[in-house]
């Protein structure tokens, strides 16, 4: 035990997560508290954000929350501030705001589609500007932002949604390559379908349930602490040969055709 201890050692470890309230980050967050880490917790205000907290500190783990909007850049330069007084580094971070419509193609309006680009694209983009930075100037970092199954190719009625998540898959390979030699390793993580309630109400009907078990081949959805694991990995040095990877945990329904 003791190889694999040291091989994926966390403690200690400094983790920035946006959209901490949310119903996946909500348990990285957990995970990565349980796994040694301390967790600055970037979500907006909310009870569900200091709920999260409150499970960590019950645990006896550390935890900061601060509220964000992703979209303002001037945002994350007040949580970077906040974290380096609070934790004095950054060792990890998580980009993982997000928000989805069902709209119809044809109805989405222009304020919908801005919103929706706005929190995944400027929010993810503006925590690589500003937390990416810090680790730049650190030599070390990890960051793992979050695609989806719906970013190739798409998912339907998911439509600015499935662009943002294209757009952030993007991203992280183009910062890959840019950062590869300096010490910041950048991946994405792509989960498959791990429907929430509002997600079953609005995205998720009989027809469109046994097509999506039926192209799984563990013909079941995700439990969110699933992603726990592969989390752990790309954050800790057992993964410092991976860059630019954008890892599937999708119970197999990246590799099924018929």
């Amino acid at each position: 035990m003791a190889y694999i201890d040291e091989l994926f050692n966390l403690t200690d470890k400094k983790v920035v997560i946006t959209g901490s309230a949310g119903f996946l980050c909500s348990k990285m967050a957990m995970g990565l508290h349980r796994a040694g880490c301390s967790i600055a917790l970037l979500d907006l205000e909310s009870s569900e954000l200091e709920e999260v907290a409150r499970e960590i500190r019950d645990e006896g783990g550390k935890a900061l929350t601060i509220n964000i909007d992703v979209s303002q850049k001037q945002d994350f330069e007040r949580c970077l501030n906040k974290t380096l007084k609070e934790f004095g580094r950054i060792d990890v971070l998580i980009n993982g705001a997000g928000i989805n419509a069902p709209t119809p193609f044809m109805e989405i309006s222009e304020e919908e589609w801005d919103h929706i680009l706005a929190v995944h694209l400027k929010g993810t983009m503006f925590g690589c500007q500003v937390i990416g930075g810090q680790m730049l100037e650190q030599g070390c970092g990890s960051i793992i932002n979050i695609s989806s199954a719906s970013a190739d190719p798409p998912l339907s009625k998911a439509f600015t949604y499935s662009v943002a998540k294209a757009g952030i898959k993007n991203l992280t390979q183009n910062l890959a390559r840019e950062w590869g030699t300096q010490g910041v390793r950048v991946n994405a993580l792509r989960p498959g379908f791990f429907p929430t309630e509002w997600s079953k109400e609005h995205f998720i009907t009989s027809d469109r349930e046994q097509a999506i078990l039926g192209h799984t081949p563990m013909a079941r959805y995700g439990k969110p602490e699933e992603l726990v694991g592969a989390v752990l990995w790309l954050a800790s040095d057992a993964a410092s040969f991976v860059t630019g990877a954008e890892i599937a945990v999708d119970g197999g329904f990246s590799a099924m055709t018929i």
